[in-house]
C-alpha cells in the first residue's frame, strides 16, 4: 500500500494536491455553432482562445491544464485573479460580439471554485467537479461562482466592478454537499450600460497626457500637445474621434481603459505622458485597443526644447504618421477574424490592404476580389476604389497583368476614388502612381503633393512622390522624400515593416545616379524585407550588371524570369517609366548584360 507523506504519495503514481483557484469554461450552443458552420466556428474559437483567453489567462497567472474541444480547464494560485480574468474575457467577448451576427456568436459559459486539487497524470478532485458543474449552470456569456469563491473575494468585489447575485443553495451532480450559486454581475449584464452604437467603426479617443515635469505650469504644453494630435487625427477620414471636450473629461483621473472604451464607445486610447526637464523635453504615446487593453503601438521622443512650438508640431506629426499605419493593421487583424461571408466594406478594405502589403501576385487577385466585393457593398466609399486603383497600378509594375488595358482600369478606378472624395488622401496617392506609371510624372507629383496637404504626416505619399522623382532622375529629391518617410514613420504598414518598398527607391535612385554598388545593397536589403518582390529583383539584376557583378546578375535574372514569366527587353521598352532617355538605355543594357534578350 503507498505511503502519503506531505502530500505527495510515495510509492504510487506521482501526484500533488494543492488548494487552487479551477476556473471551467465552454461554448455555449457550441454543437448548434459546429453543426451550421464547422470551419468558421472552429476558426473564430481558435481566434478568440489565441488573441484574448490565451493572454488574459497568462496576464492573471492562469495556467490552462486541460482543453477539451470547446472547453478549458484553468488552475489559478489567487481566486481574486482568477475572478479578475475571468470577468474581463467576458466583457471582451461582448465587445467582440458587437458586430457579429447573434446566430454565430461565440459566447462562454464559466464556472469558478476553489478547492482541492489533486495534479498528477492528469487533473482531479471534488473542487475540479464542482467548477465544472458550475460552468453547466452559467448563462451564455455569465460567470457562476460558488459561495467558497464569494467568500474569498468579497473585498475585492468593488474593486473589481461587480456585484453578485444569490442563486441560492443547489445539490449539483455527483457533489456530496450542496453547494451556495452566485451569479456575477457587471454594469453590462445589468443592463446599467448600453454599448455605443460607433463601435460599429473604426473609432478612437486620444485622452489627456499626464505630466510628469511635477510643474502645473507645464499642463499647458500636454495639453497643446493633444489637442494638436486631436486635430491631425480627424483629418483620417476613415476613423471616427471623439471630440477634445469629451476626451479631457478624463483629465488629472486614474483611467481603466476598458471602461473609457465602454463610457465613449471606442475601440482605440492613445494615452501619454510629457516630462519637462531644464531644456529637454520626453514625451512618450502608446496606442491601446480597449476592448482588450493590448498595447497596439508605444514610443518616446526626446528632444532639446529649443523652439517650443517646432518641437510640438514635429512630436505631432511622429505620432500620426505613426498610429495610422497601426490602426490599418489593427483593424485588418480584426477582420481576419470575421468569416468573408459577414463582411461589410470597410472590413474588406482593410483586409485587402493587408494582402496588398504582402506584395505577392495572389494576394494582389484576393485583395482585387475583397475591394470589388467592397465596392459592391458601397459604391460611394471612396477609399475601396482608391485602394482597387493601388493594386491594379501595383500589378504592372510587379509583371503580374498586361500594361494597357490594367493602367487604363486603374486610371478609372483613381478618377471614381477622386469623385466621391477629393479629400481623401489615399484618392490622390493611387492617382498618382497610376499617373506615374503611365509617364505622366508631373501630373502624379501633382497629386502625391495634395495628398501631403491633406495628410502631411502621410509616410508612405512620401515614398510614392520618391519614385516620382526618380523616374524624372532626380536622385537627391528622390533620397530627401525617402528619409522624410521613414523619419515620419519607420514600422509603415506599406513599407513591409520596415524599408522594402523604400529601399527598393533607394536602389532605383542608385542606378541612376549610377552608384551601382549601393544599388546592389540596396536591392538585397529590400529582398529581405520581402523575397518575392520583382521590382527589388529586377533593380538587383541591373546594379548587380552594371557594377560588373555578372554572376548574381544572372542568377537574379533567373529569378525575375520565374516570378514574371512574360519579361523581354520589348516588355521593359514598352513599360519604364524613367523619363531621361540615358536612364531608360542603362535599365535595358543592365538586362541585356545579364542576358534578358
Amino acid at each position: 500500500m503507498p505511503l502519503i507523506h506531505w502530500g505527495r504519495v510515495v510509492g504510487g503514481p506521482q501526484v500533488e494536491r494543492r488548494v487552487m483557484a479551477i476556473l471551467a469554461t465552454d461554448v455555449a450552443g457550441y454543437s448548434r455553432l459546429i453543426g451550421a458552420d464547422d470551419e468558421g466556428t472552429y476558426a473564430r474559437l481558435t481566434a478568440h482562445q489565441g488573441e484574448l483567453l490565451g493572454p488574459k489567462i497568462e496576464e492573471h497567472r492562469g495556467r490552462i491544464v486541460r482543453t477539451i474541444g470547446d472547453g478549458l480547464l484553468v488552475l489559478f494560485p489567487s481566486v481574486v485573479e482568477a475572478l479578475r480574468c475571468a470577468v474581463e474575457i467576458q466583457r471582451a467577448m461582448r465587445l467582440r460580439n458587437v458586430e457579429v451576427p447573434q446566430e454565430k456568436r461565440i459566447e462562454f459559459r464559466m464556472g469558478l471554485n476553489v478547492g482541492d486539487v489533486i495534479e498528477g497524470e492528469g487533473i482531479h478532485g471534488e473542487g475540479v467537479n464542482v467548477a465544472a458543474r458550475l460552468e453547466a449552470l452559467a448563462e451564455a456569456g455569465g460567470i457562476c461562482i460558488s459561495g467558497r469563491v464569494r467568500d474569498d473575494v468579497q473585498g475585492s468585489i468593488e474593486r473589481i466592478g461587480i456585484t453578485l447575485e444569490d442563486a441560492g443553495q443547489k445539490q449539483l451532480k455527483n457533489i456530496s454537499r450542496p453547494v451556495r450559486i452566485y451569479r456575477v454581475r457587471t454594469a453590462e449584464t445589468c443592463g446599467m450600460e448600453q454599448m455605443p452604437a460607433v463601435l460599429s467603426k473604426p473609432s478612437i479617443v486620444v485622452l489627456p497626457f499626464n505630466n510628469l515635469s511635477g510643474d502645473p505650469e507645464q499642463d499647458y504644453f500636454a495639453d497643446g500637445v493633444v489637442e494638436d494630435i486631436t486635430a491631425e487625427v480627424s483629418r483620417i477620414s476613415w476613423l471616427f474621434v471623439i471630440a477634445r471636450n469629451s476626451a479631457f473629461t478624463y483629465k488629472g483621473r486614474a483611467v481603466d481603459i476598458k471602461q473609457v472604451g465602454r463610457e465613449l464607445g471606442v475601440r482605440y486610447a492613445l494615452e501619454g505622458s510629457v516630462q519637462k526637464s531644464a531644456n529637454r523635453l520626453r514625451l512618450t504615446a502608446q496606442l491601446i485597443d480597449a476592448t482588450t487593453c493590448h498595447h497596439v503601438w508605444a514610443q518616446r521622443y526626446d528632444r532639446e526644447l529649443a523652439d517650443f512650438f517646432a518641437v510640438q508640431d514635429e512630436i505631432t506629426d511622429r505620432v500620426i504618421a505613426a498610429i495610422e499605419p497601426q490602426l490599418y493593421a489593427a483593424e485588418g487583424a480584426r477582420a481576419r477574424r470575421k468569416p468573408p461571408e459577414s463582411l461589410d466594406a470597410w472590413e474588406c478594405m482593410v483586409r485587402a490592404l493587408s494582402l496588398i502589403n504582402a506584395r505577392t501576385s495572389s494576394d494582389g487577385a484576393a485583395a482585387r476580389g475583397l475591394l470589388q466585393k467592397a465596392i459592391e457593398l458601397d459604391p460611394g466609399y471612396a477609399q475601396p476604389h482608391s485602394l482597387l486603383a493601388f493594386v491594379l497600378a501595383l500589378s504592372v509594375l510587379a509583371g503580374w497583368e498586361p500594361r494597357e488595358p490594367t493602367l487604363l482600369e486603374a486610371n478609372q478606378a483613381a478618377q471614381k476614388a477622386l469623385a466621391l472624395d477629393s479629400d481623401e488622401p489615399w484618392s490622390h496617392v493611387a492617382a498618382g502612381f497610376a499617373l506615374a506609371l503611365d509617364r505622366r510624372i508631373a501630373d502624379s507629383i501633382q497629386e502625391y503633393q495634395r495628398a501631403l496637404e491633406l495628410n502631411p504626416s502621410f509616410a508612405y505619399a512620401h515614398t510614392m512622390l520618391a519614385g516620382s522623382f526618380c523616374y524624372l532622375g532626380r536622385y537627391n529629391e528622390a533620397i530627401a522624400q525617402i528619409e522624410i518617410a521613414e523619419r515620419l514613420s519607420p514600422r509603415d504598414l506599406l513599407t513591409h515593416g520596415n524599408r522594402g518598398a523604400n529601399n527598393v527607391l533607394r536602389a532605383a535612385a542608385s542606378m541612376v545616379a549610377e552608384r551601382y554598388v549601393e544599388g546592389v545593397t540596396f536591392a538585397r536589403k529590400a529582398l529581405t524585407e520581402n523575397p518575392s518582390s520583382t521590382p527589388a529583383w529586377r533593380q538587383l539584376v541591373i546594379n548587380s550588371a552594371l557594377s560588373g557583378q555578372m554572376d548574381e546578375a544572372r542568377s537574379a535574372l533567373k529569378t525575375v524570369k520565374r516570378l514574371q514569366a512574360d519579361i523581354s527587353q520589348k516588355w521593359l521598352r514598352e513599360w519604364l517609366p524613367f523619363v531621361r532617355d540615358e536612364d531608360r538605355q542603362k535599365y535595358l543594357e543592365g538586362f541585356r548584360l545579364a542576358g534578358l534578350d
